[in-house]
């Protein structure tokens, strides 16, 4: 009996999404786009498949030098921050943000400060000429002469530049915009993104240097391209900000070096982009006066404490609406309903407007209570006590739940110069320079708003730090 060969198996691959199909279809199944599944060619079998050589020898892990994994300096401390204290030679981080938000101005920068710690830096752009990075870089400061610049398309160009200038850092601004005429499908598609980013991976473990790849956002926030190029990167930051604000916050959420919960403070000028070790005063109002509708809480934005100020503002209509902004919409609309039904405080047939201070986002539960006091202030017309912060998630039976950190928090309310804090009940230790009053339910915490029951709010016990 004579064996018959097994058929070719055919793939079809996603060009927007990278999805694979056993067969053709007109629309793809995982993104819904129309015509983008195109036919990879035949599968080759592993039956058959060899040992083959290796790149290097097992090793006891005791021998290994853990060196090489260490992180060094770039000079921008809150880019180093957000990394856990600098670049790993050879390490691949990837960079997205929406246009316009400032990610090209952020690494011209941090690779300025590596080219002036001593290590030439290479940036290759892809999509503006060298001439109008140049003129960047003269208008923010960043200028030094070993830091080399190339306006390169072609990705056997850009291995060729490497290769000249032997940089410590490699800036591809973007990722998307670099292709090979020896890879099939089009540039910025799913096959040319994902084979560049191989290579470029192989080069920055091959040679031990570090690589910063600028990547496109789409309409929904997800970076483009593949999901794959999000596994094969070491590092994912995130860059964003309002376009009205001048504040920038640069996320890391995924870092195989460092924590993948720190959070970076920028401030975007014409003149440049500068790192913001201390910016919580961004996020207070200016005004000493109390104003009805105003409450300051604590976020943590990663390991770092934030103080921030929630508005809002309640006013009669006949046709009431909600607006939110720098808040979750849905949480803002879950706390309404609980200080409504809960706290008795009538928002039926009023507008409330809700946002926060500085064009900070603010998601956490831990700003719930700061958000219901707001609210109840601006409804009563009566204004939030000075000097006080309120830090508790509400739960839906009016509960105040705890959050972590709140010792942290305090701290940083403390200084800042507040020396009241409404926290949930068994929050643990806090600083002894704060009046600290727990609550256990909504009601309780309302009760700082009446100014006849503030000398009778029962206080917890004050622990030192």
């Amino acid at each position: 009996m004579v064996n018959k060969p097994a058929k070719e198996r055919h793939q079809f691959r996603c060009d927007e999404c990278g999805h694979a199909a056993g067969k053709w279809l007109g629309r793809c199944p995982e993104c819904q786009a129309w015509g983008s599944l195109l036919e990879q060619g035949a599968q080759p079998g592993l039956a058959q498949l060899t040992p083959g050589r290796v790149s290097a020898p097992a090793q006891p892990i005791e021998d290994i030098d853990a060196a090489v994994a260490r992180s060094h300096p770039t000079g921008a401390t809150e880019f180093d921050r957000v990394l856990g204290g600098g670049l790993v030679p050879g390490a691949v981080v990837l960079l997205a943000g929406e246009p316009g938000v400032g990610k090209s101005t952020l690494l011209l920068s941090v690779a300025e400060r590596y080219a002036a710690g001593g290590r030439p830096a290479l940036i290759i752009t892809g999509e503006e000429s060298a001439a109008q990075v140049r003129l960047r870089a003269a208008r923010t400061g960043a200028m030094h002469p070993d830091l080399y610049l190339a306006a390169e398309t072609d990705l056997g160009a850009l291995l060729s530049h490497v290769d000249a200038v032997e940089p410590g850092l490699l800036v591809v601004d973007s990722v998307q915009t670099i292709g090979s005429p020896l890879i099939e499908g089009s540039v910025g598609g799913v096959s040319q993104v994902r084979a560049t980013t191989s290579a470029l991976i192989a080069v920055a473990k091959r040679r031990n240097i570090s690589v910063l790849l600028v990547g496109h956002v789409t309409k929904d926030g997800a970076i483009a391209g593949p999901r794959t190029l999000e596994h094969l990167v070491d590092i994912v930051l995130h860059f964003e900000g309002e376009r009205h604000s001048n504040l920038r916050l640069l996320r890391a959420v995924k870092n195989r070096y460092g924590p993948a919960d720190e959070v970076g403070c920028f401030e975007l000028h014409d003149s440049g982009i500068r790192g913001l070790e201390d910016p919580s005063g961004l996020f207070l109002s200016r005004g000493d006066i109390t104003v009805p509708g105003t409450c300051v809480t604590v976020t943590m934005e990663g390991r770092r404490p934030l103080v921030t100020e929630v508005q809002a503002l309640v006013t009669r209509s006949a046709s009431p609406r909600r607006a939110v902004s720098g808040l979750d919409a849905a949480r803002v609309a879950m706390v309404l309903a609980i200080v409504e039904r809960r706290g008795g405080v009538k928002l039926a047939d009023n507008d409330v407007f809700t946002a926060t201070v500085g064009g900070v986002r603010v998601t956490e539960p831990a700003a719930d209570l700061a958000l219901a006091l707001a609210v109840a202030s601006a409804a009563a017309d009566v204004a939030v006590p000075p000097g006080l912060v309120a830090i508790g998630e509400v739960g839906l039976a009016g509960e105040i739940r705890p959050v972590s950190g709140v010792g942290r928090r305090v701290t940083e309310a403390v200084r800042l110069g507040f020396d009241r804090a409404l926290v949930p009940v068994g929050c643990g230790p806090c600083p002894d320079a704060i009046g600290v009053t727990e609550v256990g339910n909504l009601t309780a915490a309302l009760f700082a708003l009446r100014p006849s029951a503030r000398p009778q709010l029962r206080s917890a016990p004050i622990h030192s730090a």
